[in-house]
C-alpha cells in the first residue's frame, strides 16, 4: 500500500489486491472519514436545505447538510456539531436512520443518516460556526416541495435525494 495523495478532506492510497479468481489488481482506493447526513425537521414538519456552491460541479446545489466526523467523534455528536454549524441551530432530538457506502468501488466513506429535530438557537458563546471554506445558506421547505425539487432535477445530490425518501 502506498499514499499518493494525502489532502485535508481525504487521502488516496494504491495498492494490489488478490481478486477471488486468483488475479492481482492494482487499486486505488479514497480513505474518507465517515460522515452524518442530516434531515433536520422543524417543529412545523418541514425540512431544512442547504445551498452551497461545490466547486467540483462549479454550481451551487441544495443538499441536506453533511460533513465529516471529527478524528475521535462520535456519529451522533458529529451531527449534532454539524447541524449548528449549517443550519445555526442546535438538535435537542437526534435519530440514527442508517448508513451506506455511496462509492464502494473506490471509496471507503460511510454516509451515516440522521433525522435531527426539536432544534433551537445555540448559546451565544458556541464554538460551532461554519468552515473557512463554506458559505452556506439554509432554507425551509415543505416536505412535498422539498422532494418535489428532486423530481424536477433542482436537486441533484445523491445523499440529500436519498435522504429525502427518509421522510415518511
Amino acid at each position: 500500500m502506498a499514499i499518493v495523495f494525502k489532502g485535508r478532506v481525504f487521502s488516496v492510497e494504491v495498492e494490489t489486491v488478490r481478486l477471488p479468481n486468483g488475479r492481482a489488481h492494482e487499486m486505488a482506493i479514497v480513505r474518507h472519514p465517515p460522515s452524518v447526513v442530516l434531515i433536520p425537521m422543524t417543529d412545523a414538519g418541514h425540512v431544512i436545505l442547504v445551498r452551497q456552491y461545490r466547486h467540483s460541479v462549479r454550481r451551487d446545489l441544495w443538499e441536506l447538510p453533511a460533513g465529516s466526523l471529527d478524528p475521535g467523534e462520535s456519529a451522533d455528536a458529529a451531527a449534532k456539531r454539524e447541524c449548528e454549524e449549517e443550519v445555526g441551530l442546535v438538535p435537542h432530538r437526534v435519530d440514527r436512520l442508517g448508513g451506506l457506502y455511496p462509492t464502494p468501488g473506490y471509496c471507503d466513506e460511510e454516509m451515516i443518516f440522521f433525522r435531527v429535530s426539536d432544534l433551537r438557537p445555540p448559546p451565544p458563546d458556541s464554538p460551532h460556526k461554519p468552515d473557512e471554506d463554506e458559505d452556506i445558506h439554509a432554507q425551509t421547505f415543505g416536505i412535498a416541495d422539498a422532494k418535489a425539487m428532486v423530481a424536477r432535477g433542482e436537486i441533484v445530490d445523491l445523499k440529500s435525494a436519498y435522504g429525502l425518501t427518509l421522510i415518511p
